[in-house]
């Protein structure tokens, strides 16, 4: 009998790329638009719908997981405190290096007026309700961007995805009462929520099973919807070009300057030290699957403490997503400038703090970005059937975007302990094929 071999999901959601990008040329070619919008097009709606079902159960369940796996913060005081402040911090600093670039490049524009026009008055709806709530912002106390953060109806915020922030708000609050309470008598609840993380993650493997088919759907929507305009592919390539480089600025840029700030530890030093770990996240596109290896190196090589690298490490797997982040900010600006739509400032500065908190609870899992995404378009209005554009180069991003994400981790882990002094004074640095060989 032969065995049937298996793809990996990534490689399917490519070919669900390609084929959509076929069927809709050849769909505008024949005169098959409407059969595409009747018969194809839902099977997309479905997926959107699927990504959107899961979007609240799981942003709710990550951040009390992650927070509350912050509890040694009590015990190590300044330690943690530095930890969450430097991950919050490299975070924002993120996604406003992210929205600067996508603003100045404008990868979403090199469609012509006429063709954003026309996708621009096929979503008038939400771009009505979007113009309605910046009027509405207009009239408001300069406190009402806090005043909506928190809700008054945790069910009501529930059944909206617009209303994430006081999900967000919410989730934070549980948490750090989870947190101030004894330990014994909140271990039945920090259970039930390890196991509902597991149950959401995997929910979140299912769903993306569906994507091949999801995506094949919406970019063969798409394509009719542009008539086959060979703009599409141009912005995809500047969106992607963007990203790409964006991440690799960030990771051989940022990273290293602030460790030659605020550390004694070289440059080279830490690059040679973090580069199997970075090669383990690019072929995983998961940093919680690196944590093992990322551990081994800053404490081996960097000669980090293991007190410090134990307790930074693994809570920036689950709140430092410093690549995720910045990738959020350039995908929502990308897609809306798609769309024809212009996002105020206010709406920016509403991104970088959504881009933040979601951030905090994308799960360290490949795809896992793509969910929070959904949190990201939906809280400033747009249409979050955008994603299609994007979905078909995910992986190689989301690779990058791990490499970032992993890196940032061990940047904060370094500058923690230097400041505490609890870092070797010579990092030692050996051949990448000795430190990896233990992986094989």
């Amino acid at each position: 009998m032969v065995k049937k071999r298996k793809y990996p999901l990534w490689l399917k959601i490519i070919i669900g790329m390609l084929l959509g990008i076929v069927w809709g040329l050849i769909a505008v070619r024949t005169g098959l638009e409407q059969f595409t919008t009747d018969w194809i097009k839902p099977w997309g709606t479905i997926f959107i719908k699927l990504l959107k079902l899961i979007a609240v159960p799981l942003i709710f369940v990550s951040l009390v997981n992650g927070i509350t796996s912050v509890t040694d913060i009590s015990k190590l005081g300044r330690i943690g405190l530095k930890t969450i402040l430097l991950y919050v911090g490299t975070t924002v600093i993120s996604i406003t290096i992210g929205l600067l670039v996508v603003n100045t490049l404008k990868p979403g524009h090199s469609f012509s007026e006429e063709k954003r026009s026309e996708f621009q008055a096929q979503y008038q709806e939400s771009i009505s309700e979007k113009e309605d709530a910046a009027a509405t912002l207009k009239e408001e106390s300069p406190l009402y961007f806090f005043e909506e953060m928190v809700p008054d109806n945790i069910f009501g915020a529930a059944s909206d995805n617009s209303k994430m922030l006081q999900i967000i708000f919410f989730s934070i609050l549980f948490s750090v009462a989870m947190i101030m309470l004894d330990v014994a008598r909140i271990k039945v609840v920090k259970e039930l929520f390890d196991g509902l993380n597991d149950i959401i993650l995997k929910m979140v493997d299912i769903i993306m099973m569906f994507a091949p088919i999801g995506v094949f759907a919406l970019l063969s929507a798409l394509i009719t919807d542009f008539s086959g305009d060979t703009d599409l592919f141009v912005a995809l390539g500047k969106y992607a070009a963007i990203t790409f480089f964006g991440i690799l600025i960030l990771t051989f840029t940022l990273y290293p300057a602030i460790i030659k700030i605020f550390t004694k530890v070289k440059v080279k030093d830490f690059i040679n030290a973090v580069m199997p770990a970075q090669m383990v996240a690019f072929s995983t596109s998961s940093s919680a699957a690196t944590l093992p290896v990322t551990l081994k190196q800053c404490t081996e090589k960097l000669h980090i403490s293991p007190g410090v690298a134990n307790f930074v490490l693994p809570v920036g797997v689950t709140i430092n997503m410093n690549g995720t982040s910045f990738y959020q900010a350039v995908s929502a600006v990308f897609i809306a400038q798609v769309f024809g739509l212009d996002l105020t400032v206010g709406q920016q500065l509403t991104l970088i703090l959504t881009a933040t908190l979601a951030s905090i609870g994308t799960p360290g899992v490949p795809g896992g970005a793509i969910i929070m995404l959904v949190i990201v378009l939906s809280t400033v209005g747009i249409p979050a059937e955008g994603l299609a554009l994007i979905m078909g180069i995910e992986r190689p991003l989301d690779m990058m975007r791990t490499v970032a994400n992993i890196t940032g981790d061990a940047a904060v882990s370094t500058i923690v302990a230097s400041s505490e002094g609890e870092i070797g004074p010579e990092p030692e640095i050996t051949d990448y094929a000795e430190t990896t060989a233990p992986l094989a």
